[in-house]
Parts: structure tokens; sequence; C-alpha cells
């Protein structure tokens, strides 16, 4: 059965909103309104300011040129969406599109520029709208802040906005459960200004990085890079992919701020400078009314979220930077169990409470010929999830605690014109609680009980180095990381890793790259059976070929392939049919039989292979008024337990196919749709009386799931004002999603998976 919302209350308080703004627009549209941009310009390799860089907005008669700091400022700029390029002799130029100028804020941009290739360089007329780092070789993509605002059925969140991108699938709608290339979602590194962090999601999965929604406030976003694999010898202990995300500096001219509401949560932003030499802040707190939502649609249970998130930056010297970046979460679900259909339906949840802090200190420092970094961080997740049945009698309970104190040091040093040097090293310490109690018969047969707490100490090291150097039309990068776990009897591995781009011609790069990753497994499964400090880290090699190609300045093709296989991942003593990489989506509850946590004795025996290829075009906004973005996906994953049989994955999704774009009708106006067309997953069918057979494990696969989303957006410049509002709608045609069947106690027959349908979102945010 799919919930519906209700729509028409939602649609007429977003016309009268509309209207109101329209009038009022009228009598400031009597005077020009203008922004402005300013921010800086410098070497990627050393952070040297870059003086007399030329910063141009395209097609237009707007300029400016960097002083002695590498500071550029363009003021009386009319409103509107524009393209910023910054160019100086002997680097590339570098472009940002989609550059909003409003009269409420005036807009940041800081370039980073490498030095180019003289015997490479060709007379432009437009520089390319693609930027590509000489480190990023493969499997790459950078996504500004608008780019991901504008994303339809993303509810401008930054995570959603990379299940667009090539060899990305979802695991459930409604969930950020990456799975990259056929990776289990624990499988992914979030890193925030520098700082690791464990699950940037409210209500995550413990052990994985999944969740329902973001606590990163988009507002704060200057741009994120993602890559799906082949990432460089900096990246540790995951074994798919990387999201980066860097928050923009809060403004420095004056206090202001931003006010929003939308379909699911308000939020209050503010911002201003902290002293007269460039140091500024931001903080935000956001609040959920999903509560409301849920109750009028009749659910049984009720989530519930705080998030909170701030940056403070200082120069405390010409070469030196301080910042530090806090972040809060406190999530909560209540439950209704008034009826026997409400207690039913909550007995197959298990309930995450949730309580995150974050907190990061980084010191950059500039030293002639490069630049060090230094991060202090502590993560700290509070979990207490509980299963009851429907008699209300608790199955499972799990109090975890989970701190961790690290210190990173960065360290970047430009050797010569091309060549680059590159090194690290990183020291944790954690700390782990748990208090479990599980009492559970699996759909597979096996029943336990067990009661047992847990406290435990571990130290992890990292230390890595990287060479990039450029050969004629040649860019080599070659590296290493050493990593040690201590909480493992085997955490020590050395993983060497390398990559390669050829440019064939001005407009075309063939790519490639070759490494092995390491992973520690999840500290959860440690705690859940002490057996398991007897596994390895997690492994996995990978290798990566491509090829991409500038059709013109603004569009960009590419096709790339991989292999990847896993060995030495956690597969079940006790249950020799499963290995570890196929949990972790979802809440990890009775639905896959708690498997998740670890309950079972592990050894380090699980392989698995992964392989595809991935296609790959996209159009950005230029003067051309609109842009897109298309990818095909094509992945074969296999994992094989201690049974030795070799099935598909959980996660072995073939065929996926995104498209997405808009049209940009004039500066205050825009309309954007997504669609995506996926095949099936595998699943284990149900037997008649409920139970389910190891030798049909992951034997059938769910049809064909593809949906619509459209939305539209709308700005109203005011004097120092900006109103801004959305409509967005979730699968326009009302397909419903077609996942996994699960078990019916009640009638003892399967029952089709539940989806929401059409769902209709607004939003309006209110910017000073």
């Amino acid at each position: 059965m799919r919930k519906k919302f209700p729509v028409f209350p939602i649609l007429a308080i977003l016309a009268l909103i509309m209207a109101s703004a329209a009038h009022a627009q009228e009598s400031s549209e009597k005077t020009a309104l203008n922004g402005a941009v300013y921010g800086t310009v410098v070497n990627k390799s050393t952070g040297e300011a870059l003086v007399g860089a030329n910063v141009i907005l395209m097609d237009t008669r707007y300029g400016s040129a960097t002083d002695l700091d590498g500071r550029f400022e363009i003021a009386n700029i009319p409103t509107g969406r524009y393209t910023v390029q910054a160019s100086v002799v002997g680097y590339r130029k570098e472009v940002r599109t989609d550059v909003i100028v409003s009269p409420s804020r005036p807009t940041e941009i800081r370039f980073v520029l490498e030095q180019s290739a003289l015997e490479l360089e060709v007379v432009e007329v437009r520089a390319p709208l693609f930027q590509k780092r000489n480190d990023a070789k493969v499997s790459t993509v950078t996504v500004s802040n608008e780019e991901i605002r504008r994303l339809p059925g993303g509810f401008e969140d930054v995570v959603r906005a990379v299940s667009i991108l090539p060899g990305v699938a979802q695991a459930m709608p409604g969930r950020n459960d990456l799975v990259v290339r056929g990776g289990a979602p624990s499988e992914n590194l979030y890193l925030l200004d520098n700082i690791e962090i464990p699950n940037i999601n409210h209500f995550g999965t413990q052990g994985a990085s999944g969740g329902p929604q973001s606590y990163i406030n988009l507002d704060f976003v200057d741009r994120t890079e993602f890559s799906a694999g082949g990432y460089g010898a900096e990246y540790g202990n995951k074994l798919s992919s990387v999201l980066r995300i860097d928050l923009r500096d809060g403004r420095k001219d004056r206090m202001g701020g931003k006010a929003t509401v939308s379909a699911s949560q308000f939020g209050l932003n503010l911002e201003g400078p902290i002293d007269n030499d460039g140091g500024s802040f931001l903080f935000s707190a956001r609040r959920s009314y999903l509560d409301f939502i849920f109750k009028a649609a009749g659910f049984s249970f009720v989530p519930e979220y705080w998030d909170f998130l701030g940056k403070a930056n200082k120069n405390l010297t010409e070469r030196d930077l301080l910042s530090v970046t806090a972040i809060g979460a406190i999530d909560k679900v209540i439950f209704f169990n008034d009826d026997a259909d409400q207690r039913y339906g909550n007995s197959t949840i298990a309930a995450p409470t949730q309580n995150t802090g974050v907190i990061g200190l980084t010191w950059k420092h500039l030293f002639g010929k490069g630049f060090s970094t230094v991060t202090l961080a502590q993560n700290y997740v509070d979990f207490d999830v509980i299963q009851r049945d429907t008699t209300l009698t608790t199955i499972f309970r799990n109090r975890s605690v989970e701190q961790e104190w690290s210190i990173r040091g960065d360290i970047v040093w430009s050797l010569a014109q091309r060549t680059e040097l590159s090194a690290g090293l990183q020291q944790a310490l954690g700390r782990y609680d748990a208090d479990q109690y599980f009492n559970f018969q699996s759909t597979f047969g096996s029943s336990s009980t067990l009661t047992q707490r847990y406290s435990t100490l571990t130290g992890k090291s990292a230390l890595y180095t990287q060479l990039s150097q450029g050969i004629g039309r040649l860019r080599v990068s070659v590296g290493g990381r050493f990593d040690y776990f201590d909480a493992i009897d085997d955490g020590t591995a050395l993983s060497p890793r390398a990559s390669a781009t050829y440019a064939l011609t001005p407009v075309t790069n063939l790519n490639a790259s070759v490494g092995r990753y390491r992973q520690t497994p999840a500290v959860i499964w440690l705690l859940s059976n002490p057996y398991n400090r007897g596994l390895s880290l997690m492994g996995a090699d990978q290798a990566v070929i491509g090829i991409d190609h500038l059709l013109r300045y603004d569009v960009k093709v590419g096709i790339e392939g991989y292999y990847k296989t896993y060995f030495d991942y956690p597969a079940s003593l006790d249950q020799p049919w499963i290995v570890m990489s196929n949990t972790g989506a979802g809440f990890g509850g009775s639905t896959d039989n708690f498997t998740s946590y670890g309950l079972d004795r592990l050894v380090s025996e699980g392989t698995g292979r992964s392989r595809g290829f991935e296609v790959f075009g996209q159009k950005k906004a230029s003067d051309n008024p609109h842009y897109a973005l298309v990818s095909l996906s094509y992945n074969e994953t296999w994992f094989t337990g201690l049974d030795g049989i070799e099935r598909a994955g959980s996660y072995d999704q073939r065929w996926i196919f995104n498209i997405g774009g808009g049209f940009i009708f004039s500066n205050n106006l825009e309309t954007s749709f997504k669609f995506r067309l996926a095949t099936g997953m595998p699943y284990t069918p149900y037997e008649a009386d409920g139970s389910q057979d190891p030798a049909k494990l992951n034997s059938e696969r769910t049809g064909i799931n593809h949906s619509l989303d459209l939305r539209i957006d709308r700005r109203w410049y005011f004097t120092n004002r900006t109103l801004i509002a959305f409509f967005d709608v979730q699968n326009v045609y009302n397909n419903p999603y077609v996942g996994a069947p699960s078990w019916d106690e009640r009638t003892g027959t399967t029952a089709e998976s539940e989806s929401i349908g059409l769902l209709p979102s607004i939003g309006i945010s209110y910017e000073f």
C-alpha cells in the first residue's frame, strides 16, 4: 500500500507566496539591482597568490585583475547567472559556471589554477567549462552548489546529487545508501573540509555510510568532488568511492542570513565577518517537521531530526589560515502502537535514535614552493537501536557509542614546474562501547539469544606519499599507502597505486589507473562477536581505463571500463553463504536478519569481483541556456562465501540509465527534469512457510524501476534581499517502486514492497 501526501494545500500555499512576491517585485524592479563577485586566485601546488590574473564574466564587459594578495573584486554587476573565468600566463584557465549574482549576498569564488604544459597550449576562443585536476586521472566528477540545488528529486541533498552520476546505484528509494560499482554502502568515504566523517546522514546505518537524508546544509557547500574509483593514495580506509565536500567561507561585508521552509524541514542560516582581516563565520540550524507529514499520511512511526553546522576561519598571518568546522545532529523515531496494524508495521522496523557530533580544527600554512595542512578532529556517534515484535517485546537492542580522535597532516610540494610531491600521515584513537541484547530466529533457520556488553580502545595509523610528473603529453602519478589497525590480528597493509593521463589531442585524453585499496572491518562487527578480532583488513584491487573528449567547450563525453577483485572480505562461519559485502543498506533490522551487525563468527575468506563500463555525457550551462547530463552504466558483481558458491551480489544492478537537464528561461526562472531507469537487484525468495533457503540466495531479481522527477525554480530580487521558491515533484507519473517482497506473517504470504509514489515538494527561502 503506497502512502499519499496532500497536494492541493501545498500548491495553494506556494501560489499565494509567489503571487505576493511577484507583486512586491514590481516596485523593486524600478530600481536597478546589482551584486558583486569577489575572491582569490592561487597556485594549486603552492597555495601562493597569483598576481595579475584576469577574472572576467564571460560574454560581458565586467572583469578585474588580482592584486598583490591574489584578490579580486567585481562590483555593480546586474543580478543574474554568469560564467566566470580566471586566467594567467603559464596556468590552465579555470571556469566556474552557474555563478548566481544577487543583491542579498556577494558571491565569493576561490580559483585554484594548475600550471599548464606549454607545449600543449593552443589558441582558445573559449576555455573548456570542465576542469581536470592533475592528480585526479579517472572516474572523478566535480559538481557545483547550483548543480546540486536544482537537481529534481534531490531535496537539495549533497549525497543524492551523486546518485545520477555514472557507476552509482541506489539500494532503495528514499535513502542515501550509495552502491558504487557494485560495492557495499559501507565502502564510501566522506570528507568535509578535510575531516573524515563515518556517515553524513541522519538515521545512519551503523558500520555503513547510508541514511535517509544528509545533515550537510547545501547552502554552505561550495562544491563537491566525487570519485567512483582509481583515487590517489591520500584517500584510504575505503574500497569504492570518495566524496569530498568543500564548504565556502562566510560573507565578509556584513551580517546576513537565510530563512528556509520546505516540505520536510525549516531552517535558519547566519553568516558574517568576525574581524577586518578576512575572518568570517557560518552557522545554520534546521529542524524537520516530517512528524506532521507522516502523521497526516497515516504512518505508524514518525522520524524527527535537528542538525547544526558551523564554520569559522581566521587569517593568523599572510601565510597561515586557521579554520574550525562543527556539526551536530539529533535523530529519533516515535512509534504509534494504537492498533494491531500499527504494531505489526512497527515490528519490522529497527528504530534508530542517534546523536552525532563532529568537530575539526585545520591549520593551513604556505611555505614558498608548497603548503601544509594539519587537521585535528573528533567524531562522536551515540546509537540506540531497538526493535520489538507485535506484542511489544524487545527482540533486539543495540546501545553503542563510537568516538574517534584523529590528527592528519598533509604536505604538497612543487619540486618543479610539472613535478609535484604530496605526502601525509594520519593517527586516530578510537573508543567504542556496546550494550546488546538479541533474541531472534532468522528466516534461514538459525536461532540465538545473547546479552553482552563490550568496551574497547583502538588505534589506527596511515602514511602515504605520491609523486605526480608531467612528461610531454603524459601525466603520471605514482604512490603508495601504509595502513595499520591494532584491533585485529592482521591489521597491516601496503597499497600501491598508479594513474596516468595521455593527451591524444588538446581535447581528447586517454586515462588509466591501477591500485590496491584497503579498509578496516566495521568496529561493530568486532564488538558484536570477539571472535571477529581475527579478521584482516578487507582488500580490493581495481583497474580502470577510459577516454574523455570535449565535443565543444561546454560539452564533454567519455567512457570508462573497470575490473575490481575483492579479497579478505569477512564471511560467516556460522552461515557459510553470507559475505558481509551484501549487507549495510537500510536500517539493518529483522528484514536482513540483523546480519549487518556482525553477530556471527567471521573470517577473512570471502572473495568477489565486479566489472563493468560507463558512458557519460554532460552539457554545462553556458551561452546556450540549457544543460544536461546523461549516463549509462553496466555492472556485474559476484561474491563467494565459505560454501564456495559464487553468487550475484545483493547490489548487482546490471543496467542503470540516467538523464537529467534543464532550461534557463531567464535570470529568474528555470525548469529541470531527471529520469532514471534501472534493472532489478537480486533477492532471496520466501518459502511457503516464510523461511528462506540458502541454496536460493539472491536467485531472483526484482523488476525494472523507472521514474521521472520535475522541478521549477523562481527567484525574486529586491534591494539587499532575495526570495527563492521551488516546486519539485518526484515520480511524476506515479510508477510504484518494485523492491524485494517481504513476508507477511498475518496472511502467510509475500507482500509487495511499499513506496510513496507521487511526491510533491515545495521550498521557500528568504536571503538577507
